[in-house]
């Protein structure tokens, strides 16, 4: 396991909400190809750039230039991952680095090596490692066999008879609350009973429930990742801990799923491993959704009904 990072201080709810603003500002940015600016990050937060700075990295543990970086590289990771035909000129663009070269001189500093060099493979096992040893120690409450797995996934001959639905999404509001440390404890199941009594509060728990996170944790150490539970919403004010996003339209591969942890975790590397190699669609800049069917956790943590809806784009 890798050691974790010191607990991050305490910050009363309008912060929280300020820097939900000022991230989704950042990631609304990217998504558009853009280069988010700090004063224009400070501006969405309601915050000084100077003191914005501070409250930024105290509260989510790096600066907005580090977060920028990290979130392009991840995507390169994972473009590097499952598309692995193109270039690494057209990942560096498509990451949103302004050249090859400025790619390589970012990798090199986080990695220790030009992204020519870099086994993309021990890195990928490593982080399934991480993220097996934590299924395997929440086995029992998962309904998880004691036998599973995750660098065993998946079987190339889809044995689960997975189907995949090809879907095209109209935009969406969303009414979140962002998890980080998602794989500790019961942090996410905690997070969507506080969203489930707001929407109940706000009379919205009947719309449409997601969860996503933008990181892969097969590409980025679990400590990093940070995890979203949403629900469809529009016309409320986000306040405290409840942020409002909204996600343009898209095409998504969607496979049902209805089973434990194991069921959800095999279809996803089916997903990506399998199927979407053989596709001719590469995976957009969204993030893959977890579209449940009815409340998060209704069935509690052995069982989960769900589409994963992978976000997608036509090959070059």
């Amino acid at each position: 396991m890798r050691t974790r990072q010191k607990k991050r201080a305490s910050f009363s709810p309008n912060y929280a909400e300020r820097i939900n603003l000022a991230i989704d500002h950042i990631f609304d940015r990217l998504a558009g190809g853009d280069s988010p600016r700090l004063t224009d990050v400070a501006r969405a937060a309601g915050l000084s750039p100077f003191h914005f700075h501070r409250v930024f990295q105290m509260m989510v543990g790096s600066t907005v230039a580090d977060f920028v970086r990290d979130r392009r590289l991840h995507r390169a990771l994972f473009l590097m991952a499952y598309s692995p035909r193109a270039s690494l000129t057209s990942i560096a663009l498509d990451a949103g680095f302004s050249s090859s070269s400025d790619f390589s001189r970012c990798f090199r500093t986080r990695f220790g090596l030009a992204p020519s060099r870099f086994d993309l493979c021990a890195w990928r096992a490593a982080n399934r490692e991480q993220l097996e040893s934590i299924v395997q120690q929440a086995a029992p409450d998962w309904g998880v066999p004691d036998s599973f797995k995750v660098r065993t996934l998946p079987a190339r001959r889809n044995p689960d008879g997975f189907k995949v639905r090809i879907r095209e999404l109209a935009p969406r509001s969303v009414a979140y609350i962002r998890v980080r440390d998602p794989y500790k404890d019961n942090a996410v199941q905690s997070a969507a009973d506080r969203l489930v009594q707001w929407a109940d509060n706000n009379t919205l728990s009947q719309r449409g429930w997601l969860g996503y996170q933008y990181e892969n944790p097969e590409i980025t150490p679990l400590e990093r990742c940070c995890y979203h539970v949403a629900v469809e919403a529009d016309g409320f004010t986000p306040k405290g801990e409840v942020g409002r996003f909204r996600f343009p339209a898209m095409l998504v591969a969607q496979v049902e799923i209805r089973g434990s942890i194991e069921l959800e975790l095999r279809a996803l590397q089916w997903l990506y491993g399998v199927w979407l190699p053989r596709s001719g669609y590469v995976p957009d800049d969204h993030p893959c959704f977890e579209a449940w069917i009815g409340k998060p956790f209704a069935h509690g943590t052995a069982h989960f009904e769900l589409f994963a809806q992978l976000p997608i784009k036509r090959g070059i």
